[in-house]
C-alpha cells in the first residue's frame, strides 16, 4: 500500500511540473500580437538609427502595400519625435516621394538595399507637389519629422535597420 501510495504522489507531482513551465513560458496573445498604429491602423515596428556613433530607437508604422504608401502620412496632423513611417519596395529603384496633401513637414530618408542612407530629402514642404527622389537605387524610404535627421545627424551612410 505505501508503494502505490508514493508511486501516486510521484506521478501527480511529475504531471504538475511541465504545466508549471509551460505556463511561464506561454506569452499572453495579447503581448505577442503586432502592435497597430490607433490613427492608420498600419503595424509598429521598432527601428534602429546608427548615426554619429551612437543609436536612436524609432517605433514606425510599416506602409506595405501599394495602398497604404498611396496614402503614406497624407492628413496626419501629429507625429512623436520617435515615430516615422516607412515603405518597404521589394526591388531596389530610384524612388520619388511628394508632399501632396501631407500636413507636416518631412525629413524624406531612402534607404538602400544594405540598410544605408542613400540620400535626405530634408525638410520637405507640406502639400508639395515636387518630386523628392534618391539619389541612387533605394528599397526603403523612412519619413520623419522634419529636421529629425540633421538633429541626429542621419545622412549618407548612415545604417538602419528594422
Amino acid at each position: 500500500m505505501t508503494r502505490k501510495l508514493l508511486l501516486g504522489m510521484a506521478l501527480a507531482i511529475s504531471a504538475c511540473s511541465p504545466q508549471v513551465a509551460v505556463a511561464e513560458r506561454t506569452v499572453p496573445a495579447a503581448q505577442s500580437a503586432p502592435a497597430i498604429h490607433p490613427e492608420s491602423g498600419l503595424e509598429v515596428v521598432p527601428l534602429t538609427v546608427e548615426a554619429q556613433g551612437g543609436t536612436h530607437q524609432f517605433r514606425v508604422e510599416m506602409a506595405r502595400t501599394p495602398e497604404q504608401q498611396q496614402m503614406g502620412l497624407m492628413f496626419r496632423k501629429a507625429m512623436g519625435a520617435d515615430e516615422g513611417m516607412l515603405f518597404p519596395y521589394a526591388q531596389p529603384r530610384r524612388l520619388s516621394f511628394w508632399m501632396k496633401n501631407t500636413v507636416l513637414p518631412l525629413d524624406i530618408i531612402f534607404i538602400d538595399p544594405d540598410g544605408k542612407v542613400v540620400n535626405v530629402a530634408a525638410n520637405a514642404v507640406p502639400y508639395s507637389e515636387e518630386p523628392l527622389s534618391s539619389a541612387g537605387p533605394a528599397s526603403a524610404v523612412l519619413e520623419l519629422n522634419a529636421g529629425r535627421a540633421a538633429q541626429l545627424g542621419i545622412g549618407p551612410g548612415t545604417a538602419i535597420r528594422w
